[in-house]
This record gives C-alpha cells, sequence and structure tokens, in this order.
C-alpha cells in the first residue's frame, strides 16, 4: 500500500468509472485496476463492485473512503504548512518574563511590519514568571525562543542580552523613606521588608546587594512575582527592592533610586544550541539581535 494507491482509490470512488478515472490520473486502465486489486489483497476486502458499466463502493470501500480522505487531508495540510515554514513562514511560541511584557511584543510587532508578506503567527507564553520554568520549558522543545533572565551551567542555551532594567527600592504612601529620591542600601535594613522567595532568579542577586551593606533586613513575606510583592508594599506590609517596572508609576508606592549599591538587571533572548531551527525562528532570532 502506497499513498499513491490511495488517492487513486478515491479518485476511483468519486468518479465510478475506470477509464475515466485512469484519464483523470494520467495513468493505464490496467495500472489502475492492478492499484485497486492491490489495495484489495492487502485488505483482504472487496473495495468495489460492478455497476453496469460502472463500479460502486461496496460498503467496506465506503468505510475506508471516509478514513482516506480524512487522512490524505490531514497530510496535505501537514505537507503544505511545511512548505510554507521552509519559506519563512509559520508559528513561532515565545515565553516570557511578564517584565519583558512591553519589550518583547515591540520585537514582535517590528518583525511583522518587516515581513508584511509572510504568514507568521506568534504564539506567546507567559503563565509562568520564573526563568527556572521558562528554561525548562525551552528545553522540553515547548517554545521555539524565550525572554527571561540568564541562568548558570545551561551549556546548551545560548543566551543573548536584549535589554536592561535596574533595580529601585519601593515604599508605602507615609512611610518614613517615602521624601527620599536615593538611598544607600544600608539605611533600608531597619524596616520590615517584603523579599523574593528562593526560587526567584533575582533572591541570590538581592542577598549579594545586602551582603555588601553588612547586614540583611527582617522579613516576614517572601513571594515569587515582583508584581505580587508590589501589592503587598503598596498595603504597607513592608518596603521591598524589586525591578523598575511601568506598573509601579500606577500603584501607591514611592520609588526610590538605589544610589549605592549599583546594580542592574540584564534580560536575555535564549535559544538551544545546535538544534534545528525553523527558518521563521532563525529569522526572528536574527532580527532581534540585529535591532538591540
Amino acid at each position: 500500500m502506497n499513498l499513491y494507491h490511495l488517492r487513486y482509490f478515491v479518485t476511483l470512488a468519486h468518479l465510478e468509472h475506470y477509464t475515466k478515472a485512469a484519464e483523470i490520473l494520467a495513468i493505464t486502465q490496467p495500472s489502475l485496476s492492478h492499484a485497486i486489486s492491490s489495495l484489495e489483497k492487502e485488505l483482504g476486502v472487496k473495495l468495489f463492485e460492478k455497476d453496469g458499466r460502472n463500479v460502486a463502493l461496496t460498503k467496506c470501500g465506503q468505510a475506508f473512503l471516509t478514513d482516506v480522505e480524512q487522512s490524505l487531508e490531514m497530510l496535505d495540510s501537514s505537507v503544505n504548512k511545511l512548505k510554507l515554514t521552509g519559506l519563512g513562514e509559520g508559528r513561532i511560541d515565545i515565553a516570557m518574563l511578564r517584565n519583558l511584557s512591553s519589550t518583547v511584543p515591540k520585537f514582535v510587532k517590528d518583525f511583522l511590519d518587516s515581513n508584511p508578506n509572510k504568514d507568521v503567527h506568534f504564539h506567546f507564553h507567559t503563565s509562568t514568571g520564573l526563568t527556572p520554568d521558562i528554561v525548562k520549558g525551552l528545553k522540553e522543545r515547548q517554545y521555539d525562543i524565550a525572554f527571561c533572565s540568564m541562568m548558570d551551567n545551561e551549556p546548551l542555551i545560548e543566551f543573548t542580552p536584549i535589554s536592561r532594567q535596574e533595580l529601585v527600592l519601593i515604599v508605602p504612601k507615609g512611610h518614613p523613606l517615602e521624601y527620599r529620591d536615593s538611598i544607600d542600601l544600608h539605611e533600608t535594613l531597619s524596616y520590615p521588608q517584603v523579599i523574593f522567595s528562593k526560587q526567584s532568579s533575582l533572591r541570590p542577586v538581592i542577598d549579594r546587594l545586602f551582603e555588601m551593606c553588612g547586614g540583611y533586613p527582617q522579613s516576614e513575606y517572601a513571594l515569587e512575582e515582583d508584581q505580587a510583592i508590589a501589592g503587598l508594599v503598596s498595603e504597607g506590609f513592608g518596603i521591598a527592592v524589586v525591578p523598575r517596572m511601568p506598573i509601579l508609576d500606577y500603584m501607591p508606592v514611592k520609588t526610590i533610586e538605589i544610589a549605592k549599591p549599583g546594580w542592574e538587571r540584564i534580560f536575555y533572548m535564549a535559544t538551544l544550541k545546535n538544534v534545528y531551527q525553523a527558518p521563521v525562528v532563525q529569522n526572528f532570532k536574527t532580527f532581534v539581535t540585529e535591532h538591540i
């Protein structure tokens, strides 16, 4: 059994005439008859029966036709999609940290604008807020490209820096530090703080900053996501060191620059090394690299 025989079967099933089907298929009638006989022999059932000068599907043939047409339709659709992918079209699965919810879409829009005649679709994954989860999904091929922080000891992943983000101190309205525009982190040690949980990639970074200050603040609350931390701060549960992010401008908190010790967070585009990437994925990766 091969694809040609299945396509011959479908054509004959619709035309119900060997001569006409052979003409449409551009083969000889004996070749068509041999193909159908081979199918029937392999399946062990009759697919056609004579109906005057024509042929008609048997009950087995009718059932087989439905399945064959569905299978061929799926196969043809998949082949067409792959052909388009080879031409630089198709779908790109992207995972990103919520902090990059404005940066990454800008790359995507600019890429689409520069390729108006290409049928390219992006699927965004933002359900996770942690770099380790994103990197795990990337290695499991759930995503084509990830935008996240860098992780050490990941030799299979290429990290390309794309943007920077500084850390700031946020305090609730009415806090004694609200009047400050900049601060030495050492001055915050006496105030209760909301911190990042140990699962966050920012936790060791902020821990090192406090080590440089010679102490560690009192903390009763530890969360994974920066926006959740900002929410607690806005309700007076403490102060916090968080990345500078647009949402802070719309929350009842005061954002204070950290003058010392200085630090900024770098975000990266992460892709798997030494694996095949569809042309559309490679094109987008190159576009981002060239427009950083």
